[in-house]
């Protein structure tokens, strides 16, 4: 692109590249002092901040055979930033409401202590595993979908991890492409030799049912009674405790989840894909 010249040239210069690098270092620090006043707009959670009027909430159900009643946790949310590239919702507060007032003394203090967490700030994530570690002396139990719970409190502890999950401030770990495909090949390889197995039983427990139908009827031809008889068809394999997982599956020790089955002579778990035999 040509450019016309009018006045009178009285001395030029040639920009070399130490002067552009002395260019870009004079304007690092108006650029660094441009990036803190907008970080200093943004707002981090931390335990000076009040409470607004009103807050986002959810609220999850439990019932523990540990308890006669069920327990309701609400767990109310702020919104940081809201509206910008920098919004973030952080959990504020948490409620557990039952009609037992057995555990009343201890889950009014825990309630509190977790709230006072979430209001200081900082990674918070932390408490999850706290809680989760907590066992009962007494012995845990199986929740639904066959998860093993130590505790009521670890029970609590996965509440709160399934919400900072929600909320985006935990992340669940990504299992790669080869290993959802290979559980859900071992998934189906199960169902199939299940499904085998459950027609090989029926057919004798058919034929035996059979007999007593006949005779039954001759029975009725000659003065008896005639009898309705029904077939016990095989239990399905997959109890409404345990989810989707076999009933007669046992807990796998990788992801507490009562999904493991023997296959091949080798005990595999059909929820994480764990495999004593590697």
């Amino acid at each position: 692109m040509a450019v016309k010249i009018d006045k009178k040239i009285k001395g030029y210069s040639v920009i070399t590249p130490d002067d552009k690098a002395r260019e870009a270092t004079a304007k690092a620090p108006v650029a660094q002092a441009q990036d803190d006043a907008q970080d200093s707009n943004i707002v981090h959670m931390h335990e000076r901040i009040e409470r607004p009027d009103v807050l986002i909430g959810s609220t999850y159900k439990i019932k523990s055979p540990l308890v006669e009643h069920a327990f309701y946790v609400t767990i109310n949310d702020i919104v940081l930033n809201a509206g910008t590239e920098h919004e973030l919702r952080r959990p504020f507060e948490i409620f557990i409401n039952s009609k037992s007032m057995e555990h009343f003394q201890w889950i009014v203090a825990l309630t509190r202590i977790m709230s006072a967490v979430f209001r200081k700030g900082g990674d918070v994530t932390f408490i999850v595993d706290e809680m989760k570690a907590v066992f009962d002396p007494k012995g845990g139990y199986f929740k639904a979908g066959g998860v093993y719970m130590p505790s009521l409190v670890a029970e609590l502890g996965s509440i709160v991890e399934d919400h900072m999950k929600s909320i985006g401030l935990l992340q669940d770990p990504e299992m790669s492409a080869h290993q959802r495909a290979l559980i859900a090949e071992k998934r189906k390889q199960f169902e199939e030799r299940s499904k085998k197995n459950s027609e090989v039983n029926a057919a004798p427990a058919q034929s035996a049912a059979l007999a007593p139908s006949l005779s039954q009827s001759e029975g009725e031809g000659r003065g008896g009674v005639a009898l309705d008889v029904a077939v016990a068809s095989e239990a399905d394999p997959e109890s409404a405790d345990n989810g989707s997982f076999p009933a007669s599956a046992s807990m796998c020790h990788k992801c507490s989840t009562k999904a493991l089955v023997i296959m091949d002579g080798c005990q595999t778990c059909l929820n994480c894909g764990y495999s004593k035999c590697g």
